[in-house]
């Protein structure tokens, strides 16, 4: 079969979206109150402790798997656990058209979900490799044919490395916030001065939100602030961010760059708000990404959480690389019986335009369900030859 992709002349696209409210108050009133927060999760996600090389992992997942489909996986950022990373996001109603689809599995990095037993003084955290290689323990337990990852800062980390290291695993990714750069002694220096004069959570907080969000958004900088402090364990954090913290650089550049270059092989969606402090870091590892099958959306009007922040942008961006892999809205988002449905459904509220692009087709595993002709892919490809400009 033939996965198709849109590409711009310069190799990807830049969308800016901007949300017509950026954040609602009732987001931040339902932050305010922890238990209302916690608890807005559907009653029927079911928790599981799962056996690993490298320790337990918590993971909470709702539905089973779908014939073909892969599962959407995420994992959150340091500071955070799956509900207070993805709640928002998740809980959005127009995202519950996408979810009802597929299967979806929160993981918990060690340690992190809300009530977690601290772990004893001398545990040795798992590295972000060993990170990575607890995922396909997930994959095995639940039977997943392979997943789409959706990663915030830390978390995009791991999934970036558990789709370098198990590519066959992984059939896309949305990556947000993501830093492939290990930090230089100047930057570790600077890390552990901060962690005595600063509070945990204050440092946390300078990883999460930017410097203008932290004194102008006060609201949300504050309702996180009490659920960093409160419902994930200290101790536990502080394992978390020190080895997030001395994680080396992803082994990834662009091909033809260097001899022998690793880079993502499926197709990727990084993320970043226009007033993100990890703005910098995405932007790197987007010049170390393959062009042809990676889209750069940086959001407008948005932060650190672009999850949190514009949730309605963010599933509208979702469902367009849903697409570009080959799945339909229109199919009940699954594989389309030819390619000609990967672009054409609607989105409401965003524009597209065409301009002169290129549209690359590359092939994947034969296993998977991709039911094109090459005839059909190549006459398809002369209709999605557009890249997306969003005005809102």
């Amino acid at each position: 079969g033939l996965l198709l992709q849109e590409v711009t002349m310069a190799g990807l696209h830049e969308l800016r979206f901007t949300e017509e409210k950026p954040l609602l108050r009732s987001q931040d009133a339902e932050l305010e109150n922890s238990d209302a927060f916690l608890s807005s999760v559907d009653t029927d996600w079911k928790e599981h402790d799962i056996e690993t090389p490298y320790g337990l992992l918590h993971v909470v997942i709702r539905g089973s798997p779908k014939g073909n489909r892969p599962a959407i996986l995420t994992y959150h950022d340091v500071g955070l656990n799956h509900k207070l990373c993805f709640n928002t996001f998740f809980n959005y109603e127009d995202m519950q058209e996408i979810t009802k689809h597929f299967v979806v599995c929160h993981v918990d990095a060690p340690g992190q979900q809300a009530g977690a037993s601290q772990f004893p003084q001398g545990y040795q955290y798992p590295s972000m490799d060993q990170l990575a290689a607890m995922l396909p323990s997930v994959v095995q337990h639940f039977g997943f044919k392979y997943v789409i990852g959706i990663g915030v800062g830390a978390g995009a980390y791991v999934l970036a490395k558990f789709a370098l290291i198990f590519p066959d695993l992984v059939e896309g990714l949305v990556l947000m916030n993501i830093d492939p750069n290990g930090k230089g002694w100047i930057d570790w220096a600077a890390a552990k001065l901060s962690g005595l004069t600063s509070t945990l959570p204050d440092t946390v907080l300078s990883h999460l939100f930017s410097q203008e969000e932290l004194v102008n958004n006060t609201e949300l900088v504050q309702s996180y602030r009490q659920q960093i402090g409160s419902v994930v364990n200290q101790f536990n954090l502080q394992l978390f961010l020190n080895m997030y913290n001395s994680r080396r650089d992803l082994d990834i550049n662009r091909p033809g760059t260097v001899a022998n270059a690793k880079t993502l092989s499926c197709p990727v969606m990084l993320v970043v708000g226009d007033n993100a402090p990890a703005e910098e870091g995405v932007v790197e590892c987007n010049s170390k990404l393959d062009p042809t099958n990676t889209t750069f959306l940086k959001m407008a009007d948005s932060g650190g959480l672009p999850q949190v922040t514009q949730p309605g942008k963010l599933t509208e961006a979702f469902k367009y690389f849903l697409q570009g892999m080959g799945y339909s809205e229109c199919q009940g988002w699954g594989v389309p019986a030819c390619a000609h449905a990967l672009p054409s459904a609607s989105m409401t509220r965003l524009a597209r335009s065409r301009t002169a692009s290129l549209t690359s087709a590359s092939s994947v595993d034969g296993t998977r369900p991709r039911a094109c002709t090459h005839s059909e892919s190549t006459e398809a490809m002369g209709q999605i030859n557009h890249t997306m400009e969003v005005s809102c």
